[in-house]
């Protein structure tokens, strides 16, 4: 279930660029080790001492530990900075990461790639993690419009197999209703379109 809010954030650029500087090259070396963890061919030697370094990096980090997740912190104080999210987040190590240009009329769209820890099929994306992605599009589409929403329904049809790689997404908004938005949104690999989507959100009570 994907919730969109409007992207806003009242702390000084400088402070979150600050945050921004230290926070993603860990995030970038984690998601490396993410993909080596699949990938790399070293010796079992390599792998011991890897998981020695690893052990020891998650000793430092884990002296501090947060209370709320960072949706929960930045909701509370009145602030959207979805650092935390598995398609989109800055400090997790998890998402592609996606960076999403939508405008005004519902149009979003995106490039990235998905490297081999999506894998689900020999070579190509997980098929829920193709899901997962279309659904963060979706909700750009109608957050960019002024009508956020919570996914009420996703369905997807799989067109083939969308190939591990370079990618592209688009979403757009095909229709409204009260409190209900319908948009649609497609995944496209170098040979076309892999996976068509439709979500149909729900404004939450606050945004009436």
């Amino acid at each position: 279930m994907n919730w969109h809010l409007p992207e806003t954030d009242d702390t000084p650029a400088a402070v979150v660029e600050q945050e921004a500087a230290v926070w993603r090259p860990l995030t970038e070396a984690a998601r490396e080790l993410v993909d080596l963890c699949v990938m790399s061919d070293v010796d079992d030697d390599e792998v011991r001492a890897a998981r020695a370094d690893v052990e020891a990096a998650v000793a430092r980090l884990r002296k501090a530990r947060r209370t709320r997740t960072l949706g929960e912190e930045h909701l509370t104080a009145g602030r959207r900075r979805p650092w935390g999210n598995p398609v989109i987040g800055l400090r997790n190590p998890i998402a592609p990461p996606l960076t999403v240009v939508s405008d005004p009329t519902g149009r979003a769209e995106t490039s990235f790639r998905c490297g081999a820890a999506y894998e689900g099929p020999p070579g190509l994306v997980h098929g829920g993690v193709v899901a997962l992605i279309l659904d963060q599009v979706l909700g750009h589409s109608v957050g960019a419009a002024g009508r956020p929403g919570m996914t009420g329904t996703l369905t997807l049809v799989y067109r083939r197999g969308t190939p591990l790689g370079d990618l592209r997404a688009e979403a757009w908004i095909d229709r409204e209703d009260g409190i209900k938005t319908w948009a649609k949104a497609r995944m496209i690999g170098p040979d076309g379109v892999t996976a068509e989507a439709e979500g149909v959100f729900i404004m939450p009570r606050a945004f009436r």
